[in-house]
């Protein structure tokens, strides 16, 4: 996998992550976006206008998939390959097991004629050979000398004509080979094959240990690779995500899409906080910070309907993002939950420890699993209400205090299984804090870990927010550090469409 070591970066990515480690407005001001910029490799560049050919778009296909492989072996720890069988009861499966049955079956009476048939035999040892050479690494010699030699198809070949080959013997050797080439995990395998007796099952059970390693091979090769990809990751996506842009010029056509709405969005919401203003001028033309607009852009990401493609420089965390806000969206409604209940009973619990999360344990059970298209969301609220009418009752018993009567507790039950309706006004206030507190975490210097204040009525999630917030930020801040030269450019053009070009726009960068 080509990497860029070059630790180079543009001006236009300097000066976009300079803004994001500020709240500050003045740190991303027209100048900025007029100056010119370097054209580094690194360096986005914008593409004429041309026609994509196929051999093209496959190109762009491969690099986005290398793209997305890199970022996801650099960002997931627990990224690895698995082996995944075809399930037996599947039709895929069915056919490759009357297949590979009908193979061994002919391989088997091959060997059992007289004199034996070696050919698909020796066709097997020749793929064997070349599956061990695969798992050498450079400066192994020696032990790469010896398996083309045992394992030297002419010869064989030649011995079957005079049969005298000694089929044992090779499987044996191969099988030594494996023991000296595989991960401990394996050990256990390769008695197995040592166990082995019937020739034709050996070399079955030879080629399902030779996948097994094929994987751990593939593994532990991952496990080297992700710290190299994690200190060069940005760079590398920089220049991958370039390759794209060159062989498809529409590739950034959502991703410009996506800013011009939240710059819409800005504009409209500085406009009329303008008007509202006393002695605002109507027709001075409202100025607005691009960070904003690109923060704003990321908070629409938590409302995203996953369903509509995503824009195309966000893709490579589209799975992560989804959870997130998979995750925003229950805590949003544990904290609608128990507004909900303080605000009807709130005098009569209000000293009793821990009540809030009380709450919480009988909430978020039931609302697991609820970015399920099967999941009734309706139906879960109402079992958390009729949950949330017993354990208040209970705690109003315990203190000797009158019960909700049933118009009360259906009242209650009510306004929770109404959390889900449009324009609920009580899902409205706590989206808007939760909004507000994404927005003040967004707009926090990356290396700042002081996390802002958290509105009111959000203190039930705290912990919870705090800890999605963080990851959600983390993501933010990677994208703006790899995508940053690209969003200047639309920014620019978007917010300035008068100024001059810079050279990041008008060449095309040298790789």
């Amino acid at each position: 996998m080509p990497l860029n070591d070059d630790q180079n970066s543009d001006s236009d990515s300097s000066r976009l992550s300079e803004s994001t480690a500020s709240s500050s407005d003045s740190e991303y001001s027209r100048q900025s976006f007029n100056s010119d910029s370097s054209s580094k490799p690194s360096s986005p560049a914008s593409s004429p206008p041309k026609i994509t050919t196929f051999d093209e778009l496959m190109a762009a296909a491969r690099n986005l998939t290398d793209l997305t492989l890199a970022h996801e072996i650099a960002v997931n720890a627990n990224f690895c390959i698995k082996h995944d069988d075809l399930p037996q009861n599947s039709f895929a499966g069915t056919v490759k097991q009357i297949v590979h049955e009908a193979f061994w079956d002919h391989l088997e009476s091959e060997l059992n004629e007289d004199p034996p048939e070696y050919e698909h035999a020796i066709k097997l040892f020749e793929e064997i050979k070349e599956i061990l050479l695969s798992f050498l690494t450079p400066g192994t010699n020696r032990i790469q000398n010896q398996i083309c030699e045992v394992l030297d198809t002419d010869l064989i070949r030649q011995q079957a004509e005079h049969n005298a080959v000694d089929i044992h013997g090779l499987a044996n050797y191969i099988i030594n080979t494996m023991g000296k080439l595989c991960a401990p995990i394996r050990d256990n395998d390769i008695k197995q094959l040592k166990a082995t007796d019937n020739i034709v099952e050996l070399l079955r059970q030879i080629f399902r240990v030779l996948d097994l390693m094929k994987v751990d091979m593939a593994n532990y090769t991952i496990q080297n690779l992700r710290p190299y990809l994690q200190r060069n990751l940005v760079d590398y996506e920089r220049t991958k995500f370039q390759e794209i842009l060159e062989e498809t010029p529409s590739a950034l056509d959502l991703t410009t899409e996506w800013i011009k709405e939240s710059m819409e969005d800005e504009l409209s919401s500085v406009s009329d906080e303008s008007s509202s203003s006393p002695g605002a001028d109507g027709s001075s033309k409202p100025i607005i910070s691009p960070i904003l607009v690109l923060n704003n852009g990321y908070l629409k990401l938590l409302q995203w309907d996953y369903r509509k493609t995503i824009p195309e420089t966000l893709i490579t965390d589209e799975v992560r993002l989804q959870e997130l806000r998979e995750k925003f969206n229950q805590l949003k409604i544990v904290a609608c939950i128990c507004l909900i209940t303080n605000n009807m009973v709130g005098a009569a619990i209000v000293d009793v420890p821990d009540f809030a999360d009380q709450l919480k344990r009988i909430s978020v059970p039931l609302l697991e699993g609820m970015n399920k298209k099967t999941f009734d969301l309706k139906e879960a609220l109402n079992a958390i209400g009729v949950q949330i009418c017993s354990k208040v009752n209970r705690s109003l018993a315990e203190r000797g205090l009158p019960t909700l009567n049933e118009e009360m507790q259906s009242n209650l039950m009510g306004q929770i299984a109404h959390i889900v309706e449009e324009n609920n006004p009580v899902s409205s206030l706590i989206d808007k804090r939760i909004q507000f507190f994404m927005r003040s975490l967004l707009a926090l210097p990356s290396f700042q870990k002081n996390m802002p204040t958290m509105p009111g009525g959000l203190s039930v999630i705290q912990t919870e927010m705090e800890y999605v917030g963080s990851q959600y930020a983390s993501i933010v801040n990677f994208n703006k550090q790899v995508y940053g030269p690209f969003y200047a450019n639309i920014l620019r053009k978007l917010l300035f469409p008068e100024a001059p070009m810079g050279k990041a726009e008008t060449e095309t960068p040298t790789n």
